[in-house]
């Protein structure tokens, strides 16, 4: 799974965020590095953000704490770091 990185800290999750979608949920894969991922919220005022974050948090069963967006505020392509969890827990949780 390319899209994912075990990192001293935590895992490294890719995605491919698609705002203003008729449902939140992931969508697939997009290419082989990458998670698409659907938000119903707009990219204004970090909503999108906010939402993938809580998506995340609840899909993964990890606080909304444990998750920083590494890269990509402002982009569709983000980098999203899960600190304290291995990748083997994070595969079991993603069903992409």
């Amino acid at each position: 799974m390319l899209f994912l990185k075990e990192v001293p800290d935590g895992v490294l999750l890719n995605l491919r965020v698609i705002p203003r979608s008729f449902r939140t949920g992931f969508a697939g894969l997009y290419g082989e590095t990458s998670v698409k991922l659907r938000i119903q919220s707009p990219p204004v005022e970090n909503a999108a953000n906010r939402a993938c974050q809580k998506f995340l948090a609840k899909k993964l069963g990890v606080s909304k704490a444990q998750l920083i967006i590494k890269s990509g505020l402002k982009s569709r392509d983000k980098v999203v770091l899960i600190r304290n969890v291995s990748l083997e827990y994070v595969r079991n949780r993603l069903d992409v």
